[in-house]
């Protein structure tokens, strides 16, 4: 009876200091954690030894802030040279190239519109040149007209009054992707903004042609020669309304 309550009576021991050992360690490492999540956040303190407690830790952020607010200024400065560099590259026709550079640029920028048109302009281009003549090709160029297409849409999405990207996506609904439909209001949006803008009509009265609006093409057609000086751009507008005339 002695031994069954000597062994009962070990048997506790164990179990009570087993656990005190565990608390003990479980103590140490939610401290280590602690002052290893201090370390991450802030460095070190001006003491030059890790902050402790939360004065501590209020003390050495005070003390980063001005350090966070250089990272900041170095980082958007780094997102300007990124966009420079996909501008320099779009102008000497390296547009995939141009692509990841804007992408770059935007990691540091993710809210500029013009980094989003400058984008939508290069994969435009970037799927324009690619044939297709293969599956892998054909899915690179689906790939850079979606991402154009995205591209334009957020530009608008982040300012409703920039005209550039709203004419970018009626030409690629118009001429790469076979959605003149989704073309037009994007496009009667732009020369709501840019009304002299003859370029722009001429894509406008294709999507109006393809989706069946043959009188709206025609009147857009008389608007260009109406507008324009140069004999040869109202002599492609002439040819094109007696075209769908011919065909009405």
């Amino acid at each position: 009876m002695l031994i069954r309550v000597k062994d009962a009576f070990i048997g506790i021991f164990v179990i009570v200091s087993f656990g005190v050992l565990v608390t003990m360690v479980y103590r140490f490492e939610l401290n280590r954690s602690y002052r290893d999540l201090a370390k991450r956040i802030v460095g070190v303190s001006s003491k030059g030894r890790t902050p402790q407690t939360v004065e501590d830790l209020k003390k050495a952020i005070a003390l980063y802030e001005n350090q966070i607010e250089f990272n900041v200024k170095t980082g958007a400065q780094t997102g300007v040279y990124w966009k420079i560099l996909g501008i320099r590259l779009a102008d000497k026709g390296m547009h995939k190239d141009a692509v990841d550079a804007f992408d770059r640029a935007l990691y540091y920028n993710a809210d500029d519109p013009t980094l989003f048109y400058l984008t939508g302009e290069s994969a435009s281009v970037a799927a324009a040149s690619t044939l297709g003549f293969n599956d892998n090709s054909a899915f690179e160029k689906q790939r850079y007209q979606q991402l154009a297409e995205s591209a334009y849409l957020r530009a608008i999405e982040l300012d409703t009054t920039y005209a550039k990207p709203r004419l970018g996506i009626g030409v690629l609904y118009t001429f790469d992707m076979g959605r003149p439909a989704d073309a037009i209001p994007h496009l009667e949006r732009y020369l709501q903004i840019n009304s002299n803008d003859v370029m722009s009509m001429f894509v406008l009265a294709r999507a109006y042609f393809l989706t069946g609006e043959n009188e709206r093409a025609i009147d857009l057609y008389e608007r260009i020669i109406y507008k324009t000086k140069d004999p040869k751009v109202k002599t492609e507008a002439r040819n094109n309304m007696d075209f769908i005339r011919d065909n009405m």
